[in-house]
């Protein structure tokens, strides 16, 4: 069994929010809260500490009382980079990853892929949905080994970017959870509007 204080949580909030106009996704209200809040809120039970990935407004990232972690790749190059960040400041033997646009994601997120690889004597857990019947995965929802610091090192050293080219690289394990609708982002301003209700 993997304890819950072995696990750094990390929240993904270094994006560009391109696709929404270039704002500040983990800071856009989401039930009068920033979305960042929410996923800090949800996954500090499942977790023994949590840090926040950001590159932008850190002070606003700071004051939700987690520590703050700009990507270690310069330009906005993905989750990859975020992944990266986390890893290099995580104390624990393990790091799952959340992204800040996700505010309903299972309470039971974490200690779900924490079994399945511990079992499996895994290296990484990713998340996965079916949707029409296809499993879907959901890679920014994955617990990991701290140890794996170095394979993505080399991986990114490279000039590689895709999460799920690197997770091939490893020994990975997917888990699939039932309730899609947990795992719904919000990309976009009507997304996230269509989240509030």
């Amino acid at each position: 069994m993997i304890d819950r204080d072995d696990i750094t949580g990390l929240i993904l909030a270094g994006g560009r929010g391109s696709r929404m106009g270039g704002v500040d996704k983990g800071l856009q209200a989401h039930h009068g809260m920033p979305l960042a809040m929410h996923a800090l809120l949800r996954l500090a039970p499942q977790v023994g500490e949590v840090l926040i990935n950001a590159n932008r407004n850190l002070a606003a990232y700071e004051s939700m009382g987690a520590p703050v972690w700009p990507d270690a790749l310069p330009d906005y190059p993905g989750p990859l980079a975020g992944f990266l960040a986390g890893l290099e400041h995580c104390a624990t033997p393990y790091l799952a990853t959340v992204p800040c646009d996700s505010p309903n994601f299972p309470d039971d997120l974490v200690a779900r892929l924490a079994d399945r690889l511990d079992a499996e004597g895994a290296e990484i857990a990713i998340a996965a949905t079916r949707e029409n019947g296809e499993l879907r995965l959901q890679p920014v929802f994955s617990l990991m080994k701290a140890s794996v610091l170095e394979s993505l090192v080399r991986f990114t050293g490279g000039g590689q970017r895709k999460i799920d080219a690197w997770t091939a690289t490893l020994h990975e394990v997917v888990v699939e959870f039932d309730d899609a609708s947990a795992f719904v982002n919000a990309n976009t301003l009507a997304e996230l509007r269509g989240l509030q209700t």
